[in-house]
């Protein structure tokens, strides 16, 4: 019982340091994560935090694997949802892009996607992390095809869309949080998104 109470303790102590770490990038954005600020944050020491993440590249992805894992729950949620595909598609829309230049989810994500070219572990996170946005939007939109919400499509055309989709949407992003869309405003990527997902995936009649 002890064992297990030290467990249960650490991952409530993990999860604790990610709420914070994802805090201040929130507030003050990448440059303003250091150990010792964070520690200063969560009241401990830069060692206790090292402790369990041995580094603050490994904090990056493990605060990153920690955001996605709660958005993979929304999405799960969203495509349980008694909805029609178009509703779905929005909502999906609205779930993967930014809420603004401080978003701290895509704070992280543009830091790592520089880091990735030398470093395996954080390539093979972002190939697992991608597959799972790819292979939910490929399921609500077979879904509205069967449906026929959406315009005919084959397996290899929704997987094709769902793709040029995420692209579009991942750059998207990025000019929200470069600060490349008007002021603090995220609604003009929104609509951006929105006029893409109807070229590539049109209704159907």
């Amino acid at each position: 019982m002890a064992g297990a109470a030290r467990r249960r303790d650490g991952h409530i102590a993990q999860e604790r340091m990610l709420e914070e770490a994802m805090a201040a990038i929130a507030e003050g954005g990448l440059a303003s994560l250091t150990m010792s600020a964070l520690a200063e944050r969560l009241g401990t020491s830069g060692g206790h935090i090292l402790y369990y993440f041995g580094s603050k590249d490994l904090l990056l992805l493990a605060a990153l694997r920690w955001s996605e894992a709660a958005l993979a729950e929304e999405r799960r949620a969203l495509l349980a949802r008694r909805l029609t595909a178009e509703r779905k598609l929005d909502l999906f829309l609205r779930l993967y892009l930014p809420h603004g230049p401080r978003d701290p989810r895509w704070t992280l994500w543009i830091e790592l996607w520089a880091r990735i070219p030398a470093n395996d572990a954080l390539r093979e996170a972002q190939r697992e992390l991608d597959r799972g946005w790819q292979a939910d939007l490929e399921a609500l939109l077979a879904k509205g095809v069967a449906q026929s919400r959406f315009a005919p499509m084959d397996e290899a055309d929704i997987t094709a869309r769902a793709s040029e989709l995420l692209a579009l949407l991942d750059g998207l992003s990025t000019r929200v949080v470069l600060g490349q869309e008007s002021g603090r405003d995220a609604r003009p990527a929104l609509e951006a998104a929105r006029a893409a997902a109807e070229r590539l995936i049109p209704k159907a009649g």
